[in-house]
């Protein structure tokens, strides 16, 4: 199905037939989203950082800790305005843009809609099974669990869907998103207790991820029990609020290869940069300004449910898609840079071999991800080394971006050799065992770029 196509229904067939390509190669890979998810990750190491500060004292909406000299103040300040609940719109925007890619390069290669769809959704199985092993045996906040479920739904609902469709059903979850948001301010607004908005209070956040952490085993329960909660609990309640909204423009944008030829969006790129992070920005601002003390709110004004905690989490979808949005615009001044640069510089190659070493990261985002638990868990968890208990946020932070620069060598050296990285290479032997590997035709125009797996 072509862009040009996609308001006609799509054609349907019955065949069981084998996928006539077994992945994206090398040179077909785009460069804006392997280098958005590579630095998404660090995004999303650092904004986990607060959950394992377990002895800091947190204040009312039990995210940021509210202790520390004037280094873990400004920390604080940036994590609330620039990444708590910023970072995850970004993430579902590219996994959905990657499943739409994966889906169009599939059928341009002849796979019929329906195969197509059938090895998505053996892809979102095998998802929900990484995140459930990696709750129970690392992460109590795993998301991997949470998009393999929504990608299920999602991939059957829409993947096949024409352009007015989900234009259609893009601005119905809009409006979904929009009046779950507003729904506390509505009620408490017609019952004139405006007063009393947030008053439910909210159990800090990185007490309840750390529940049960004394020892492996026990923790083990806990993460498991939240694992389960996050996947077959959490993700559908998001897809009644209308939080797959961002999936959906994944779809859309994907459709018109935004990521892949930034030149040709430039101007939507620019819209969206520039007004989705000040719209991002400043609607966590007040939330920041009141945990660091410059602005007097009461308590239950910052609560989960309070006033505050709800503008920074209505502009999250924002900020998310001005990321993305920035990173395309990056991309694109840099591939025109180094196609007009002659003899390149000592600096200049440094900032290839960081490029190239960020989007290698992009290129194996779950083996990285994975990685990043690797390290935080056994060196910060109670039953490992305990180290979380004597860090502050800004060494902290300092120590998550240690552990991201890490996955960034490791992912380098990777790309050197020319390996995958090992969870998607095994990720792809699930999806593509039913059938022979056959032969990747020559792709469409349409139909190449940078999904994660």
């Amino acid at each position: 199905m072509t862009v040009e196509s996609a308001d006609q229904a799509p054609p349907r067939t019955t065949a069981r037939t084998a996928p006539r390509r077994a992945g994206v190669l090398p040179g077909e890979r785009a460069l804006a989203p392997d280098l958005a998810r590579g630095i998404m990750l660090l995004f999303i190491v650092l904004s986990n950082t607060a959950f394992h500060l377990t002895a800091a004292r947190h204040g009312p909406s039990g995210w940021q800790p509210v202790d520390g000299g004037w280094a873990d103040h400004a920390v604080q300040f940036t994590m609330i305005t620039v990444l708590d609940l910023r970072i995850y719109p970004l993430f579902a925007f590219l996994f959905g843009y990657g499943m739409m890619q994966l889906f169009l390069r599939q059928t341009a290669a002849g796979t019929p809609e329906r195969e197509a769809v059938r090895l998505l959704r053996r892809r979102s199985l095998c998802l929900i099974v990484i995140g459930l092993l990696h709750a129970t045996l690392l992460m109590a906040g795993d998301i991997v669990g949470f998009y393999g479920l929504i990608s299920l739904a999602l991939g059957w609902l829409f993947l096949r869907r024409g352009d007015r469709a989900l234009k259609w059903w893009i601005w119905i979850a809009t409006a979904q998103f929009v009046l779950l948001a507003a729904q506390p301010v509505i009620a408490a607004a017609l019952s004139g207790e405006l007063g009393t908005l947030g008053d439910a209070g909210a159990e800090p956040g990185a007490d309840a991820y750390a529940a049960g952490e004394g020892s492996w085993l026990t923790a083990a329960g806990t993460r498991f029990t939240s694992g389960l909660f996050v996947t077959f609990a959490a993700a559908p309640l998001s897809l009644v609020g209308g939080a797959y909204v961002i999936f959906l423009l994944g779809f859309w944008a994907a459709r018109r290869r935004v990521l892949e030829e930034p030149g040709r969006h430039l101007p939507l790129l620019r819209r969206t940069a520039v007004t989705g992070i000040a719209v991002g920005w400043l609607g966590a601002l007040p939330a920041a300004l009141a945990h660091v003390g410059a602005i007097t709110v009461p308590d239950d004004a910052q609560s989960e449910s309070g006033v505050l905690t709800l503008l920074r989490d209505a502009t999250g979808n924002a900020a998310g898609l001005g990321y993305v949005a920035a990173v395309a615009l990056f991309v694109h001044w840099w591939t025109g840079r180094e196609s007009r640069r002659g003899t390149r510089t000592s600096t200049g190659a440094v900032a290839v071999i960081a490029v190239t070493a960020v989007s290698a990261v992009g290129k194996r985002s779950l083996s990285c991800y994975l990685a990043h638990s690797l390290i935080f868990a056994p060196v910060l968890a109670a039953w490992g080394l305990g180290l979380g208990e004597h860090l502050t946020s800004a060494t902290m932070a300092l120590f998550a971006v240690g552990v991201w620069l890490v996955t960034v060598a490791g992912a380098y050296a990777m790309e050197r050799a020319g390996r995958r990285g090992s969870v998607e290479a095994a990720l792809r032997r699930v999806m593509y065992r039913s059938h022979p590997t056959r032969p990747a035709a020559r792709p469409s125009p349409r139909a190449t770029g940078g999904p994660v797996t």
